[in-house]
């Protein structure tokens, strides 16, 4: 691909994926944020909750300084809580939104302009778990609305091993978003290259499925073909690790499939996001610095 992946798109890294140890909301997350804010990579930096609030404060007078986007990622949230949007008990399900209607004023006070989310378990009832799925929806964006902050629905597996979430198929992620935009314009989904084996979709097929509907993209790998593998199922390892799904030639056909779409465009520069995690044993940068270089390796072949 002749010019610059730069020209076509913000890079961004998903932060506490990337150092673990900030997941929880604490550890050291000013210095490794610092690391990535500094690194002229990327455009785009995804964080998750901070506990305290000058950390919060400082978090984004860093990102103001770098010049880079902050968006939030409440996935971790639902997951580390085992908060399900589409519970079928409704204290439960209330829980859930709690949770993350608490996070929206940790977005804003970091500069963030976007709350991404998921789904719960996939339910037997899938049509009346879409319809709460919905309502939970409806009631985070009516809270994020007034502060300029729009709602994004990442699409998950459907695997025992994995998430096994209600979304899901990226059809049915389009049909929520359908109806979240009959009031929620800025609502959208996001799509993982991760996620896409799992699920058993192509990238063709899932983003041009999705469509108008993708407003951020995520990059990254996924092993499961091997039960003992350490990162089986939904565990973002490094790309091309012995085992594992994605690497250069899975990457170069995701890429393509959203310069197809007019996602990544010299017009356009939609987020696309690493989400790699470091297996035991392994290095936060070392990772950071292969998945770029896998990247250029992509960019390269288109």
């Amino acid at each position: 691909m002749q010019g610059s992946f730069q020209d076509y798109m913000r890079t961004g890294i998903i932060h506490f994926m990337a150092y673990p140890k900030c997941a929880s909301g604490e550890g050291p997350i000013l210095d490794t944020l610092s690391e990535l804010l500094c690194d002229d990579f990327f455009e785009v930096v995804e964080v998750t909750h901070m506990k305290d609030a000058d950390t919060r404060r400082q978090a984004r007078s860093l990102a103001e300084q770098a010049r880079v986007e902050l968006c939030f990622g409440a996935q971790q949230i639902l997951l580390a809580g085992k908060l399900d949007l589409n519970h079928p008990d409704e204290e439960e399900r209330q829980r859930a939104v709690n949770a993350v209607l608490d996070a929206i004023p940790h977005a804003e006070e970091l500069g963030c302009r976007a709350v991404a989310v998921l789904s719960g378990k996939v339910s037997e009832d899938r049509e009346a778990a879409k319809a709460r799925l919905i309502d939970s929806l409806q009631q985070l964006a009516r809270c994020a609305r007034p502060k300029e902050i729009s709602i994004v629905l990442e699409q998950f597996d459907q695997v025992d091993f994995g998430k096994n979430c209600l979304i899901g198929p990226t059809a049915e992620a389009v049909e929520i978003s359908q109806e979240m935009r009959r009031d929620f314009p800025n609502f959208g989904l996001l799509l993982d290259l991760s996620h896409l084996p799992l699920l058993h979709e192509t990238p063709e097929t899932a983003i041009r499925t999705a469509g108008e509907h993708l407003v951020h993209a995520h990059i990254g790998n996924c092993a499961m073909d091997d039960p003992t593998h350490e990162a089986y199922g939904d565990n973002h390892p490094r790309f091309g690790a012995p085992g594992t799904r994605n690497d250069v030639p899975e990457l170069v056909r995701y890429l393509k499939a959203l310069m197809d779409i007019g996602f990544i465009s010299e017009k356009s520069r939609g987020i696309v996001s690493f989400e790699v995690k470091p297996m035991s044993r392994e290095s936060s940068e070392a990772v950071i610095a292969g998945s770029k270089r896998t990247l250029l390796a992509a960019w390269r072949r288109l």
